[in-house]
């Protein structure tokens, strides 16, 4: 029995969305069509801010990186849980989960870091306009988002070694629907105490680094914002934030109502809510509300559905 108890799981079982059967069929139809429609409306985004040369600015170069962070970071997680949704046992291999928490990780973090440069673009195009294109360069923001990129994915290596080195000997119910931290380190028969450590820290660097970069940033324009006579300068100026505000609020919020808050034993359905808003709702949103507020993106849409 001692043995049995030590031996290594080899795959996970997710407990999934729901157990009634009656709300699956809705389910399902309506993640795969947010999620064909995200990965449409993004690659759409990205095409436009590629081909038009109206939007061959940093700002939209930081969105196009956005949208493609969005189709792989909801690529990492909805396809497995629409197959779960209609499987009867929904499993994941050890190394799968592994796997999917790795991607998952590292465009999460990504996406943090991206949020903070198009907050740094914004502060650099209202408080130095006028040295905005030479600070601004293309290989400065090239740059920019490699760093993002290198940190996102090194960061997630960390982690994902961590908690997927820890041995796992008992239960292999996963009270989730993909392979999140926090319900697989409950699993664990280790002493998970410096993976625990590893993922606070990270969470919190990586977590409210970023936002208090973007905090910051924002409050040097309202200051720079207030010291313009013009009304309608100020509009203007504000209008050109407005759209990447909505979606720092929407990204940080949904995470943060998801892991800060009292540690439980139980996953609860409140949870699992906020974990689809931001892993399967949050990807579509982020290009919608910049086509629908962005005077720029509106207008380089109209011009292609005309020429098309």
């Amino acid at each position: 029995m001692e043995v049995t108890n030590r031996t290594q799981v080899t795959e996970f079982v997710f407990l999934g969305l729901t157990d009634d059967k009656t709300l699956i069929p809705f389910l399902f139809i309506l993640f795969f069509i947010l999620y064909v429609m995200t990965i449409i409306v993004n690659i759409c985004l990205l095409v436009i801010v590629q081909t038009k040369s109206s939007l061959q600015t940093p700002m939209y170069y930081f969105l196009s990186c956005l949208s493609l962070v969005d189709v792989f970071y909801c690529s990492a997680i909805t396809p497995k849980m629409l197959v779960d949704l209609i499987s009867k046992r929904k499993a994941i291999s050890f190394e799968g989960c592994a796997l999917q928490y790795f991607f998952y990780a590292s465009l999460v973090a990504t996406e943090s870091l991206l949020l903070s440069n198009m907050s740094y673009d914004r502060f650099v195009a209202i408080c130095h306009p006028l040295h905005y294109t030479h600070i601004m360069t293309k290989k400065k923001c090239q740059c920019l988002v490699s760093v993002d990129l290198s940190i996102g994915f090194f960061q997630s290596l960390v982690q994902t070694s961590c908690s997927f080195t820890l041995q796992y000997c008992g239960s292999n119910l996963i009270e989730h629907f993909y392979c999140d931290v926090l319900p697989v380190l409950r699993l664990s028969c280790s002493n998970n105490f410096t993976c625990d450590m590893v993922t606070i820290y990270i969470v919190c660097i990586l977590g409210m680094g970023p936002l208090m970069a973007i905090l910051l940033s924002y409050l040097r324009i309202v200051f720079a914002v207030f010291r313009i006579k013009s009304a309608l300068g100020r509009k203007k100026a504000f209008s050109t934030c407005s759209s990447h505000l909505m979606c720092v609020f929407i990204f940080y919020g949904s995470i943060f109502f998801n892991y800060l808050h009292p540690p439980s034993n139980v996953f609860t359905l409140q949870d699992k809510m906020a974990s689809v808003f931001y892993t399967a709702v949050t990807p579509i949103l982020n290009p919608l509300i910049y086509s629908l507020r962005n005077q720029d993106v509106k207008r380089a849409i109209i011009l292609s559905v005309r020429n098309s």
